[in-house]
């Protein structure tokens, strides 16, 4: 991969790891966090706009996985943060908007790397 990651919080040791030398396995698994990421993220934001913390708790934690799959650490951290202010059930908004915000920042520039990333493994198969 001649992608550089150094600025990014993506790691993707544990995905090639578990791909065991499998190109396909790579770009499956990164075309479905392409697909299912954004509506998580959309998920967390309209439950945050609802006050549904529930909802929010739960959307934070199913993607909590997915983060860490990927190597994304920063991004995890704060998605758990998230998931645990919502599971107080009066977190303070202002701070879950923030820390939302900075996962959908890392998360948009972690895109880029992984369409880039994908592309070109996808140019060997």
């Amino acid at each position: 991969m001649s992608v550089d990651l150094t600025n990014l919080d993506l790691d993707l040791t544990l995905l090639q790891e578990i791909a065991d030398g499998s190109d396909e396995f790579i770009v499956e698994s990164i075309d479905m966090f392409l697909q299912q990421t954004p509506p998580a993220l959309l998920d967390i934001s309209t439950a945050f706009d609802e006050m549904d913390w529930t909802t929010a708790g739960a959307a934070a934690h199913k993607l909590k996985a997915t983060l860490g799959f990927f190597g994304m650490l920063n991004c995890q951290a704060l998605i758990q943060q998230i998931e645990l202010s919502c599971k107080t059930g009066a977190p303070n908004v202002m701070d879950l908007v923030n820390k939302l915000d900075q996962v959908q920042t890392l998360i948009a520039a972690n895109t880029v790397a992984l369409l880039q990333i994908k592309d070109e493994i996808a140019a060997k198969l």
